[in-house]
């Protein structure tokens, strides 16, 4: 029989044996990828409930060449790093904007997309640039890029009200409603909704600020985010990459 003292020690070597297979990434080869369903065309619901976008098909071919199975969580956008951090997911991956105060939460890949946050207005409006939006009412996703790239911009004292949404596609509605001026909105987001409705939508001449998606891992997990980046690197050099690209935006936009 054990002594007391045995199975101490035995129990903390588990412990550790245990931590460090967690810290290498992902759970018995699995990926769980937590995402904004409702972020066209990097992730959403199609008309058949079936989540697609080109972080969609990105991931999973970067899931692809690590052996893993990936699976999409539908997490609320406001709460990712704590998602992150809680070990609910292992990566936030649906254009996910890297700043400098998300890298103090997370760590980053090398950017993958470049984007810049714009003001969508109706397609009628007098709007054209971004003094125009002194005294109206604006909308945005709460805690998105787009809200700190109002914050930093002048316009910001300017405007009579910044209404804040769960999702980008609830904030759109209110602008198509009449009750918004503008929505502070991702441009590969507002230029995929021009797309499908071509008479509904414009952009203000002027972009708020420019910016770059990148994955996120959870601190103290260098390994899963090398793992993660030679993956993306080689889905460059083979031409995965470009190839998803033109399917989503028609031209190869993935930074090398």
């Amino acid at each position: 029989m054990k002594s007391r003292t045995q199975w101490v020690l035995f129990l903390v070597v588990m412990m550790v044996v245990l931590a460090g297979c967690s810290s290498s990434g992902s759970k018995d080869g699995k990926l769980v990828i937590g995402i904004d369903d409702k972020f066209a065309p990097m992730g959403f619901r199609d008309d058949k409930n079936e989540i697609v976008g080109f972080d969609i098909d990105y991931a999973r071919a970067a899931a692809e060449k690590m052996g893993k199975e990936v699976t999409f969580q539908p997490i609320d956008w406001s709460a990712k790093e704590s998602e992150l951090n809680s070990g609910r997911i292992d990566m936030i991956w649906n254009g996910y904007t890297i700043t400098d105060e998300r890298k103090e939460k997370v760590l980053f890949t090398k950017p993958y997309l470049e984007n810049s946050q714009v003001v969508v207005v109706p397609a009628n409006s007098d709007l054209s640039k971004l003094a125009d939006l002194a005294g109206k009412e604006v909308g945005l996703q709460s805690l998105s890029s787009a809200a700190d790239a109002l914050e930093a911009s002048p316009i910001k004292s300017a405007v009579a009200k910044v209404s804040e949404f769960p999702d980008n596609v609830l904030a759109l509605t209110d602008l198509k409603t009449g009750r918004l001026a503008g929505v502070v909105i991702d441009e590969v987001v507002a230029k995929y909704y021009m797309s499908i409705e071509p008479d509904t939508y414009k952009l203000l001449d002027e972009s708020l600020a420019p910016e770059q998606y990148g994955i996120g891992i959870k601190k103290g997990n260098e390994a899963l985010l090398d793992e993660l980046q030679k993956a993306l690197d080689e889905l460059n050099s083979d031409g995965t990459a470009a190839e998803i690209s033109t399917k989503w935006f028609g031209e190869n936009k993935v930074l090398n």
